[in-house]
């Protein structure tokens, strides 16, 4: 009887335990306890996006794949890529390793990419998007946007077409199951309503430039009104240096936010990206050094007050680190 019931407690602490023994082999003891995953929001599809994500533009070759790793192991879930990265097939590298490694499965992770600007007509969509599948070696994506309505031809001329046709393209890739969501980048609020009333699918995503010197706090209302979720580049703003001479405050010695980040044991950029996150916002910072990476996903510990938020939106002065037409 007594080796029975000793039989039926091992068995039943080898289930407890599983989940604790798949961890460790995936990524060792150290990473287990090092990581901070991103929590997630849920989208108004239903579908859950990490609150965080690795912006990649202008990372590529074997730093992309390396960096993969790097934020994986680091915590970070949610990759940031488009067409105009040329990095698409570089990512995808990195995503198979960490899959290979059985550091995560590709449900654990969420894939941001965004609609080449020459592919705008509703049928050039699927192509366009599959041909992104391709590099990146996946069979979806978890979310799409079109990264811009000022379209042009191959030649480089101008193309006369509306976003809406467009937009027909990216529903027919969600209802195919190429992407599990939706959405624009620097549309505004005009924009996406357009989008909302001649569609059946509405948007779930719209990423814009936001960051302290640019807070854009009535179009991220709007967009949270509309049940949007705001994705923000450039979170940083020009704590960055970006060899402006007129550059705005905060920079990365504000002794405001210095002044926060010491309350919190956080650094100055800690401080701003949850900043972002305080307001429902989720920030796309950028960074391929191991120590940046983790520093950036290791903000969950700690909230900022009411005030504090305040006390950041006042160094708003509407500027951005990019024109409105550049591209990110």
């Amino acid at each position: 009887m007594f080796w029975r019931q000793s039989v039926r407690v091992w068995n039943q602490c080898k289930m407890d335990l599983l989940p604790l023994f798949i961890a460790l082999s995936a990524g060792g003891a150290s990473n287990m306890a090092s990581a901070t995953i991103a929590p997630t929001i849920e989208l108004h599809d239903g579908n859950k996006i990490p609150v965080i994500a690795l912006g990649t533009n202008k990372v590529k070759g074997d730093v992309m794949r390396q960096t993969v790793n790097v934020a994986v192991e680091a915590g970070f879930r949610h990759f940031d890529t488009s067409f105009l990265y040329e990095n698409e097939e570089d990512l995808g590298k990195g995503i198979h390793d960490v899959i290979e490694k059985g550091l995560v499965k590709r449900e654990d992770l969420f894939i941001t990419t965004k609609l080449w600007y020459v592919k705008h007509g509703s049928d050039q969509v699927l192509s366009a998007l599959r041909e992104a599948l391709g590099r990146l070696g996946l069979e979806y994506v978890d979310l799409c946007l079109i990264h811009t309505f000022d379209y042009e031809n191959e030649d480089g001329s101008p193309a006369d077409v509306d976003f809406l046709d467009t937009w027909k393209g990216m529903e027919e890739a969600k209802n195919l199951s190429l992407t599990k969501s939706i959405g624009v980048f620097n549309f505004d609020t005009e924009q996406v309503k357009k989008v909302m009333e001649h569609s059946q699918i509405k948007p779930a995503v719209n990423q814009i430039e936001i960051h302290p010197a640019h807070t854009r706090e009535a179009l991220v209302s709007e967009m949270e009104e509309l049940g949007l979720k705001v994705m923000a580049f450039s979170p940083l703003g020009f704590l960055v240096d970006r060899g402006q001479k007129d550059a705005p405050a905060p920079h990365i010695d504000d002794p405001e936010l210095t002044k926060i980040g010491e309350k919190y044991s956080k650094t100055t950029v800690q401080v701003v990206l949850r900043y972002l996150i305080e307001r429902g916002v989720i920030p796309i910072p950028e960074s391929t050094k191991k120590e940046h990476l983790e520093q950036n996903i290791d903000i969950f510990d700690f909230s900022l007050t009411p005030e504090e938020v305040a006390t950041i939106n006042k160094f708003n002065v509407n500027k951005p680190v990019f024109n409105p037409e550049d591209d990110d």
